[in-house]
């Protein structure tokens, strides 16, 4: 069952150490610029796909962006956005397969989390959550009961069209 989860925006973990660690396996978290957002769009879209692709344009609509990509040697590995389904939600968020396992999820996540709380949020909803226990785990994260189906309920589907 996919549910929506709460954070504690003034509680979240201390990231330094983190963002430290990522720095000296060269990677770097940061904002995009305007000017990538076709390759970060069409990054998301190879890697997730078109909905989380629609989603993060949005993110790009923001000033600051709402959108940070994780990068090494010049590549994005990785993407989490905010504000983008919903106000105080956060996500889509995705990390490539082979990049998995290093902490890149959990800085994109922490780094979204952090700018939503400097925008004045005490608390952030995660939208239609997979990986529930790593949510909990990184950021004290706790299951919003009936919150399933939650926002894409309904939502659009890609139908093909036939133009015969």
């Amino acid at each position: 069952m996919i549910q929506d989860m709460l954070v504690k925006l003034y509680d979240l973990p201390p990231s330094d150490a983190l963002y430290m660690s990522l720095e000296q396996q060269g990677i770097v978290i940061r904002r995009p610029l305007a000017a990538e957002k076709s390759i970060v769009l069409d990054w998301v879209k190879q890697h997730f796909g078109d909905g989380w692709a629609s989603e993060v344009e949005v993110s790009f609509a923001y000033q600051p962006l709402a959108c940070f990509v994780a990068i090494k040697e010049d590549k994005i590995i990785g993407f989490s956005v905010y504000d983008v389904a919903y106000r105080n939600f956060f996500g889509p968020t995705g990390v490539d397969e082979a990049s998995r396992g290093f902490g890149i999820g959990k800085a994109l996540l922490i780094k979204a989390l952090e700018a939503m709380k400097n925008l004045g949020y005490a608390y952030a909803i995660i939208g239609g959550v997979g990986p529930a226990g790593f949510y909990e785990k990184a950021v004290g994260a706790i299951l919003i009961e009936g919150s399933n189906p939650g926002i894409y309920e309904g939502i659009l589907s890609h139908i093909p069209v036939d133009h015969n």
